[in-house]
């Protein structure tokens, strides 16, 4: 009897060291199995975000690209707490952060975490001016004086591309694209570690583009910055990020270093998805044979088992209408980095 008890107290002993070795990575941010479902009634379910596993280590910008509805947007705002989280967990310096935020904890990440938004019309107050937007984070978050904050401000306009002539103006008398600047210095002004930015450059033309993507690349160097860049143009993603990561309809369907998603996708969507990327050059273009992406994205009402790109997929098999794949490393020249949720390589 003593016998077993002590077998019992070890095993309880060994419970409790698996449970504290658990998350002991050197990831600023790690998501695992992290799920957002947003119930309509009893009997539909929107899959959002579905069982979604991956890590960002410090100073690296992970690309995450799709579709529209694939769910990008909702992952990022449920890493970030603005979406409580269904099941899962999200880990920031192995810290495991609240499944629903209060308000207290969003007064504790708002100066390490931050979010640029996607539509730069209705992210800004309308009855602030702009000055007062982005120096908000600073009156809330520090103890500056007034008058350093409005100095610190000043500095972020003209960093992003504004004057600080124009603190005093309101977010209706700025274009667009002006907009999605004044976002990007509000979320940046606090110096956070890592920012999710939802499609920064959707709202910019390609020149403004080109200075905000240099502008994210020496904030990364000298704040030692962190990003989940979410965007549609791959050759952005490519250009900016270390790793690539592609999602569709809720899941993760490969990751990898960019480099090797971009030119050696192994995926059949990821093989679609950049085959639909336009060349740069005009003759290249013309002349270019692809193959595209056929059908609209399903519903993620109700999602049944199976692969969810299978309507689309011109490889698929009668596997892939009864398994859904998991994401599981590739036959590639580095299997520990490259991963990829298809049964063509089970």
């Amino acid at each position: 009897m003593n016998d077993m008890n002590d077998m019992n107290d070890m095993n309880d002993m060994n419970d409790m060291n698996d449970m504290n070795d658990q998350n002991t990575s050197q990831a600023l941010i790690e998501v695992q199995n992290l799920r957002k479902y947003f119930y309509l009634n009893r009997r539909e379910t929107v899959h959002a975000v579905d069982d979604i596993s991956f890590d960002i280590q410090p100073n690296e910008i992970l690309g995450l690209v799709g579709e529209s509805g694939s769910g990008k947007s909702t992952l990022g705002k449920t890493i970030l707490g603005l979406h409580p989280k269904t099941s899962g967990r999200v880990y920031y310096k192995n810290e495991t952060l609240p499944k629903q935020y209060k308000p207290a904890d969003f007064r504790r990440f708002a100066r390490t975490m931050q979010m640029i938004f996607q539509d730069p019309y209705s992210s800004l107050n309308p009855r602030m001016t702009i000055g007062e937007i982005i120096g908000e984070g600073l009156k809330l978050h520090t103890t500056m004086a007034s008058k350093n904050i409005q100095e610190k401000t000043a500095e972020w306009l003209e960093k992003v591309g504004l004057s600080s002539g124009q603190m005093s103006r309101y977010a209706h008398e700025f274009s667009g694209g002006q907009r999605q600047r004044i976002g990007i210095a509000r979320a940046l002004i606090v110096q956070p570690e890592f920012v999710i930015c939802d499609e920064p450059l959707s709202a910019l033309d390609v020149s403004v583009q080109a200075q905000v993507v240099n502008l994210l690349e020496s904030l990364k160097s000298s704040m030692g910055l962190t990003l989940l860049f979410i965007a549609h143009d791959l050759s952005i993603v490519r250009y900016i990020s270390d790793r690539m990561a592609v999602m569709y309809l809720g899941s993760l369907v490969e990751i990898g270093p960019t480099d090797q998603v971009f030119f050696e996708p192994k995926h059949p969507y990821t093989r679609l998805l950049i085959d639909s990327n336009p060349e740069p050059d005009p003759r290249q273009e013309r002349y270019k044979k692809r193959e595209t992406i056929h059908g609209e994205i399903a519903s993620p009402i109700n999602i049944g088992r199976g692969c969810r790109f299978v309507s689309r997929c011109p490889k698929a098999m009668k596997e892939c209408y009864e398994q859904t794949p998991t994401l599981e490393p590739s036959h590639s020249v580095d299997t520990t980095k490259h991963a990829v949720a298809c049964h063509l390589y089970d």
